[in-house]
């Protein structure tokens, strides 16, 4: 604001991916996980929002997961419960926001085994003890089963630079014209079919009590126009 006066987007990229048997993660781990991949973006939002709503125009973009939606793989479970937090947020600011002049697209990435480290860089359960049971019971080596499963289903080529791609492509879409979800999911894991569903249940029901106009934003004159 200091160096141009407005902003005109802002992207929720934060988080964080953890892995293994959901019961030997902590509370608190839960809680730090929710922290990074939603409560990042209400701080984040409550510093700009002012400065959009007073300009009467901006973008908000999130990234969400395909795992919110579509078929998600077990020991991914805080990861995903995190995500479907941060979906539901948006979806709702989004309607919020709508008449204040401000769009929100939410971008959809699906699995992304090559080209980013995930996987490598995921925090694992503080319990090891109950972690350990489960690897020495019936769970025996089913974190690498699922890795190994989920791989072998995302192409070679998938290129998660595709996903910086489509958002770049959203900021460049004129005003009113950005879709309100975007899907890159190279191992089609039915997320665009189940959001499909979702989003369109979420719109009948405004149309049918009477907001539809929450469903797109607003054209509002900036100050400077209005001034004219």
């Amino acid at each position: 604001m200091d160096a141009h006066g407005r902003i005109d987007v802002v992207v929720h990229n934060a988080g964080h991916m953890v892995f293994g048997p959901a019961e030997a993660f902590t509370p608190e781990q839960f809680a730090e996980l929710y922290d990074i991949n939603v409560l990042s973006t209400q701080r984040v939002n409550r510093a700009v929002l002012p400065h959009m709503r007073r300009q009467g125009r901006g973008l908000l973009v999130w990234v969400s997961s395909s795992g919110t939606a579509g078929g998600t793989p077990p020991y991914l479970s805080p990861y995903f419960a995190a995500k479907a937090g941060m979906d539901a947020l948006a979806v709702q600011y989004a309607r919020e926001l709508s008449r204040w002049g401000i769009e929100t697209s939410i971008v959809v990435p699906g699995a992304f085994t090559r080209g980013t480290n995930h996987f490598t860089n995921a925090g694992h359960p503080a319990d090891a003890t109950c972690a350990a049971e489960y690897d020495a019971g019936p769970y025996g080596g089913f974190g690498r089963q699922i890795q190994d499963a989920f791989a072998a289903i995302v192409p070679d080529d998938a290129d998660p630079g595709t996903v910086a791609g489509a958002i770049a492509s959203i900021v460049d879409t004129p005003f009113g014209e950005r879709p309100f979800r975007v899907h890159i999911d190279p191992s089609n894991d039915g997320a665009a079919v189940a959001f499909g569903v979702i989003d369109r249940v979420r719109e009948e029901m405004l149309n049918r009590v009477g907001f539809s106009d929450l469903l797109k934003p607003r054209a509002i004159s900036p100050p400077s126009e209005k001034a004219l």
